[in-house]
């Protein structure tokens, strides 16, 4: 890597670039690279930008619209200056009627960029929060090039999840293995710093690099996509696998890092791994083809060509294999809290989802909500405060005749200490209204239920009057559990605590300071009087919320019976949770076309 071999050679100066790309904005994102970083590259000998740089990761459907030839980003990379730097960008690519999630390498050329390489991404996940593979086509190709500082190779993202991919590009001769990155943030264990996934990041650069003896850079997007976080957090690794430069958190910004060719040397001679993999790789190959074409039948250790084989004798257990349940290392125990999570790491993220979702993306000043009293409206008006300011953030107290007057008294005290503007709008005569016209034999259920509608309407017009955008204060316990009323809670379009079990609310409740009298009293709806939350569950929020999210992480309910939870709390969760997945999804259409709204149209809501 930049060795001529007729002396020293400076250093390879890389710049990632952390970048906030405005949604499907092609044009406007090629003028922000071009005339804000691009400008301001100068020491710079590469400069990455992250996956999907032109237009935000997660287009669905958008990429037909977004997507452009590669020829037409160089153009839009505009006229290089003297010392301009190269330029590797991720961006969805229209290439041969298909389109790709590409990254392309461009060097400065007489009055223009001109591409040298492109790699279109061969692994799209289809899984979790992706859907990659609906939407683009992978590619089928890959290969290490030629550039004008030496040997490089490119991957995207899932790519280096992969062990094959930046092996097959240090045997190819890549010294630099650059890696653009669109990874949503999730899980945030306390001690970390940052959440699971980047800490996964770090250690696959970190082997890779020092089993190849190859300098390694990931760049990743920062930013939110309709409530999928971006962190940052890009990473240069040296030949040794040590860590030599780390982007911030949330932040857009470059990180720059001199890189020495001479470490690769040392690297190789300290463990010539690859050296290793090259001389075995002939044998490796046979085994690789069979291992390619292996009859799933065949056991694992099953000699091929043996009369067990050949019989058809071979088993197929699986490790562990299929008897009772009983406690292994890791498995779920009764009484054990939730994963404690990095609470300081988490309310700067919420904080900053906030300002990104409102402002940014939607292009709002402030916001409205409504203040119960309890702790998920008080953990969510402490967030919006801190992300906009107490003058953007309107909380509204909105009683009904059966509501508690603590409730009033503590969504007093909490907007007091926020500093927020408040408003009170007493739903007693409009509910009342209707149940002396229409019912007035009205059930305590249909009244609750009638009270949290008439407060999403009012805060829905509130909002209207205000010019500000309503936000949600249901919590993931809430809402797995179907505790909730359907169009009314759930209504406003973003929502920073929804996947914070209750739980985990109280801790954040904590951390931020919220009030002690909010935060510790029983929870409850507050829409019939004296009853609590535990009452109409049959369990307890320290009872369901580990079996809520053993069930998410794939246990059954037998499952964690046989492992001594209780088979009451298990029933009830589970029916709960099970019964009500209608409640956390839009209304069903009946479908007619092929270009039905949600199924077949497909827009992510902040395209």
């Amino acid at each position: 890597m930049r060795e001529n071999g007729k002396g020293p050679t400076p250093p390879l100066r890389v710049g990632l670039v952390q970048f906030k790309p405005r949604k499907a904005d092609v044009a406007g994102n090629l003028d922000q690279v071009r005339d804000r970083w691009l400008r301001d590259a100068e020491g710079t000998d590469i400069l990455v930008f992250p996956e999907a740089a032109l237009t935000g990761y997660f287009l669905e459907g958008g990429v037909a619209d977004a997507a452009l030839p590669v020829d037409e980003v160089a153009e839009g990379l505009g006229r290089p200056g003297n010392q301009a730097p190269d330029v590797v960008l991720g961006f969805y690519e229209k290439w041969r009627r298909g389109i790709y999630n590409s990254v392309a390498y461009f060097e400065p050329w007489e009055d223009g960029y001109r591409p040298i390489h492109v790699h279109r991404k061969m692994f799209l996940p289809t899984y979790g929060v992706f859907e990659e593979a609906r939407f683009a086509d992978p590619g089928r190709e890959l290969a290490a090039f030629n550039s004008r500082f030496g040997r490089m190779g490119l991957l995207v993202c899932e790519e280096m999840w992969h062990s094959l991919p930046p092996t097959i590009l240090a045997l190819d001769g890549a010294e630099l293995i650059l890696v653009v990155s669109a990874s949503p943030a999730r899980d945030f264990p306390e001690g970390l710093g940052r959440s699971e996934n980047l800490a996964r990041w770090d250690a696959l650069a970190q082997g890779s690099a020092r089993e190849h003896g190859v300098f390694l850079a990931v760049c990743q997007l920062v930013g939110s996509e309709g409530g999928k976080v971006f962190l940052g957090g890009s990473v240069v690794v040296g030949p040794d696998g040590s860590i030599l430069a780390r982007g911030p958190l949330m932040e857009e910004g470059v990180v720059t890092v001199a890189l020495g060719g001479k470490s690769i040397d040392r690297a190789r001679f300290d463990a010539p791994l690859l050296a290793d993999l090259q001389q075995m790789l002939p044998h490796l190959q046979r085994s690789l083809d069979r291992a390619g074409t292996r009859n799933v039948s065949q056991e694992e250790g099953e000699l091929p060509g043996s009369d067990a084989e050949e019989k058809g004798e071979t088993s197929r257990a699986s490790l562990g294999g299929s008897g009772p349940v009983r406690p292994t290392a890791g498995s779920p125990r009764p009484g054990d809290p939730l994963p404690i999570m990095d609470m300081e790491l988490v309310h700067k993220i919420l904080v900053e989802f906030i300002r990104e979702e409102v402002v940014r993306k939607r292009g709002f000043e402030g916001v409205v909500l409504g203040v119960s009293g309890g702790v998920d409206s008080a953990v969510a008006l402490f967030l919006a405060v801190e992300a906009l300011g107490p003058e953007m953030v309107t909380g509204f107290r909105l009683p009904y005749a059966t509501s508690s007057p603590e409730s009033l008294e503590h969504g007093a005290l909490v907007l007091s200490a926020t500093g927020a503007r408040t408003q009170t709008i007493d739903i007693t005569p409009a509910v009342d209204a209707y149940i002396q016209e229409v019912d007035p034999e009205l059930s305590d259920l249909r009244r609750g239920n009638l009270a949290a509608r008439v407060r999403g309407v009012t805060l829905f017009d509130q909002s209207a009057k205000l010019g500000r955008l309503p936000l949600g204060t249901g919590n993931k316990s809430e809402r797995l559990l179907g505790y909730f009323t359907w169009h009314a809670d759930d209504s406003p379009p973003i929502n920073p605590i929804g996947d914070l079990f209750k739980t985990q609310l109280w801790e954040l409740a904590r951390h931020l300071g919220v009030p002690k009298e909010i935060v510790e009293k029983p929870a409850s709806a507050d829409l019939i009087r004296g009853i609590h939350d535990e009452d109409e569950l049959g369990v307890s929020y320290r009872e369901a919320d580990p079996i809520l999210h053993w069930l998410l992480s794939g246990y059954r309910p037998e499952e964690l019976i046989a492992l001594e939870f209780k088979r009451e709390a298990v029933e009830a969760v589970w029916g709960r949770f099970n019964g009500t997945h209608w409640k956390r999804e839009l209304p069903t259409v009946a479908v007619l076309s092929g270009t039905a709204i949600g199924e077949f149209f497909l827009r992510p809501v902040d395209y």
